[in-house]
């Protein structure tokens, strides 16, 4: 795949996550309205025509439960790979693992954590969709949201301001 062709990074924060006594940050699990919410994400993901060639998923039980959740709702299934850099990743961060992914994937998915999800959308999103732009500044970040940012070059150049956002979308807006 060339790298002149159009790439777009969904960014999808985890779905709503309980709070159980004595377990970890790291092993939470969905709470019912998360359990609720992912389903329709994947829904969506599906209606808007984005399938991913591979989604990179934090290890917290919370977003892999979010990603199993979401991916049974997609037409087929991305090559996945569970990133433990994800968990609690800086934008920063976030940045130079997506500047790590082969040229061959055309559309990439992250499932992750606030604040990085929200904070890397807003960072990429050099032009946005005016409706999605305000639709960000005005929802923020929720559970389950997701953001889809488009940009042209490999992903070696992503970095602040590249992309256009093309879609801001929650379960609750």
């Amino acid at each position: 795949m060339s790298v002149d062709v159009p790439r777009r990074i969904v960014i999808l924060r985890h779905a709503k996550a309980d709070w159980p006594d004595g377990v970890a940050d790291h092993d939470r699990p969905l709470a019912e309205r998360g359990r609720r919410d992912a389903p329709v994400a994947g829904r969506w993901l599906a209606a808007s025509g984005i399938t991913p060639d591979l989604t990179l998923c934090s290890t917290a039980a919370r977003t892999r439960e979010t990603w199993k959740l979401v991916v049974h709702e997609l037409p087929q299934r991305p090559r996945t790979v569970y990133e433990e850099r994800l968990y609690e990743a800086s934008p920063g961060e976030l940045i130079a693992v997506v500047n790590e992914v082969p040229d061959d994937v055309g559309d990439l998915m992250l499932v992750g954590h606030n604040p990085g999800m929200h904070a890397l959308a807003d960072i990429l999103a050099g032009e946005a969709e005016e409706e999605a732009r305000t639709r960000l500044g005005h929802t923020g970040f929720p559970t389950s949201a997701m953001a889809v940012i488009s940009f042209a070059g490999s992903w070696k150049s992503v970095e602040h301001g590249v992309g256009r956002l093309e879609a801001h979308w929650a379960p609750h807006d």
